[in-house]
Order: C-alpha cells, then sequence, then structure tokens
C-alpha cells in the first residue's frame, strides 16, 4: 500500500471516528471514562452538569449522583458526590439557585445497601423501586429537604425552566403517571391519568409544556401485562412513544409513532423541536440512536449515526451545547460514557 493511500485510509479512520454524518454535532469532547454515566443535566449558568454513575472504580455498588465542571472531565479525578453514596440513585437535577440538586433515592427507606436488580427472565424490565423518594441536596452532598414521603415510587424529577415547579413521576396512584409540585414540594397535583407508564418529562423552555415518554397498548392482554409487571415494581420499557401536554394535562398529542422505545426526550432551545432516543429503525433491537422531530410530528432527522447507543440528551440553557449518553470510543467494553458537543442547527 503506497503512502497516499495509507493518509487516506488514515483520515477515513479518522472521519469515522469523528462521527462524519453528525452534521448537529461539533468538537465531541468526552467527560467521563469508565461505568454506566447517564443523565446528565447543566446548571442553570451552564458550567456544571449533575449525572449519574455506577463506575466500579469509585468503588460503587450502584448508581450515585456527580456534578462536574464542564470544562474538566474524569479521567485524572473522581468528580464530586452529591449522594450520599447509600441505596440506588437517578435522575438529578439542578435547582434554579445553582446550589442544589434534587434527585431520588432510595437510601432512606431501602437502607444502605443498593436494591436488587429485577429478576427480567426473557424480558428487558425496568424496576420500579418504590423507596425512591425526592431529596435535594447542596453541591456538598448534604441532604437539605426530602421532598416526597408517599408510599410507591416517586422519581424522575425536572425542574422548570422558569424555577417554579417541579414535574416527577409517581405510583402513588397505583399507575405510572406524571405529577407536578411548586419548587418546595408543596400543592402536588396529577397531571396524566391514562393507564400506562408516563415518564422521563421535561419542560418547554417557556415552562408550559411537557414532553414525556409513554406506553400505550394494543391490546387487553397487552394492558393486563403492564398492570402485572407493575404489582410487581416493575416495566417494561421497550414500546414507548414521545408525548406532549400542557403542564396542566391539557392538549395531550401523541408526537411519534415509530414503533419500538422511543424514549429520552427533551424540548430544542426554540421549542419548536424534540430530541430523543430511539430503535425503531433497528433489526436488533439494541441500536440507539438520537432523532430531532418537530413537535408536531413532523421532519423526523436522525442526529447519531456513532455506536449503538445514544440517549438521554440535553441542551445548555444557552442552547449552544448538547449533552448525552454514548457507548462510542468504550475500547470495546460495555461501557457508556458522556459527551458533550457544540451544536449545530
Amino acid at each position: 500500500m503506497n503512502r497516499l493511500v495509507i493518509v487516506l485510509s488514515l483520515i477515513s479512520l479518522n472521519l469515522a471516528a469523528q462521527g462524519v454524518d453528525e452534521k448537529h454535532l461539533k468538537n465531541v469532547r468526552q467527560l467521563t471514562f469508565g461505568g454506566n454515566n447517564a443523565e446528565a443535566y447543566f446548571s442553570r449558568n451552564d458550567k456544571y452538569i449533575s449525572f449519574q454513575s455506577d463506575n466500579k472504580q469509585w468503588g460503587l455498588e450502584c448508581d450515585q449522583i456527580f456534578y462536574l465542571d464542564v470544562n474538566k472531565d474524569t479521567k485524572t479525578k473522581k468528580p464530586n458526590l452529591i449522594s450520599t453514596g447509600f441505596g440506588r440513585t437517578t435522575c438529578s437535577f439542578f435547582m434554579p439557585n445553582g446550589k442544589g440538586v434534587i434527585y431520588a433515592s432510595t437510601h432512606e427507606a431501602g437502607g444502605h445497601a443498593c436494591p436488587m436488580p429485577p429478576e427480567m427472565g426473557k424480558k428487558y424490565l425496568w424496576a420500579v423501586y418504590e423507596t425512591f423518594d425526592i431529596y435535594v441536596a447542596d453541591l456538598k452532598g448534604k441532604v437539605k429537604k426530602q421532598l416526597t414521603n408517599t408510599p410507591g415510587y416517586d422519581a424522575e424529577a425536572t425542574v422548570s425552566p422558569d424555577g417554579k415547579s417541579i414535574v416527577f413521576t409517581s405510583t402513588r396512584n397505583g399507575d405510572l403517571d406524571l405529577y407536578i409540585m411548586d419548587i418546595d414540594g408543596k400543592n402536588v397535583r396529577q397531571v396524566t391519568h391514562e393507564l400506562g407508564y408516563d415518564g422521563g418529562a421535561f419542560f418547554s423552555p417557556d415552562s408550559k409544556k411537557l414532553v414525556f415518554r409513554a406506553s400505550r397498548f394494543n391490546s387487553e392482554a397487552e394492558r393486563e401485562e403492564y398492570k402485572e409487571n407493575l404489582k410487581k415494581n416493575l416495566v417494561a420499557p421497550t414500546n414507548m412513544e414521545i408525548f406532549t401536554c400542557n403542564v396542566d394535562g391539557s392538549d395531550l398529542k401523541q408526537v411519534t409513532n415509530l414503533g419500538k422505545a422511543n424514549w429520552a426526550p427533551y424540548f430544542t432551545p426554540k421549542g419548536d423541536k424534540i430530541i430523543f432516543a430511539s430503535n425503531h429503525h433497528s433489526q436488533r433491537g439494541y441500536d440507539f440512536q438520537l432523532y430531532m422531530i418537530n413537535s408536531d410530528g413532523t421532519n423526523l432527522q436522525k442526529i447519531t449515526t456513532e455506536s449503538n447507543f445514544n440517549a438521554f440528551p440535553m441542551f445548555s440553557y444557552d442552547g449552544k451545547k448538547l449533552i448525552f449518553s454514548s457507548n462510542r470510543d468504550n475500547g470495546g467494553t460495555r461501557d457508556t460514557n458522556l459527551f458533550i458537543a457544540d451544536w449545530v442547527d
């Protein structure tokens, strides 16, 4: 092979590694190195992220909550722990003042040990731990307040851009529905009412609407299977679509009708489009890429092409950055890491 062919081959490999087809992403940079890292969300000044990780190199048995300066990474230094280090945690989000983070944890009702994962059998299932409650902690890890104290699952909390409200998912009524409460945890009101898993909700930039994932059923058998799983604190996430509604639950609309698993939605900075993860295109099932769609369900675009898992996208508040989880560049391991990129419209 002559020198020119070698050079062209190296250029081709380098372009593939950078994701040449990912035209909306520029200057992609890796933030974490090892374990499963997910659900990274920006502080209001876009200088920090909170995220969850189970990195064994940090002595973790299951997910805990950390925060990190976006200009740094975890390659040489463990990030700052926000959660207690006990139980299992999930779904963190910065409070409006940037000095606190909300997250869900089992550490109080469930004890210090990580709760046992579910017996999935032949189907892929998520555990809906009934010992999850929502807490606010400062950046040094001190729990300042417990926001929920109702029997059942309370998790998946995010904060409205106007800083007034928190949306979360709860089983307090026997189903997985969305609820909204004031920023101090008071005035809880139910948003969704239809049987099925309503979760992973985020507010629109003007704080007037919600986008979320939801499972709905095509047969009575599917409905019964959902209810039986939920009795065991389990849910099958393999068939979900993206929905929007007003914060009071009105104007409920199904945005996608793609089949398979469509989840982790987030409004684009202008609020007219939604970015989300989906495997609807996949023949194998486990191939999740990021897609973008107009809020009316038109103009579906593929955003990522690299690796077989890309999910949990969030835009910075200034709209210039996108952070997401991916198993690209993981050296053939099963690690899922955080990546940040400049967003190109």
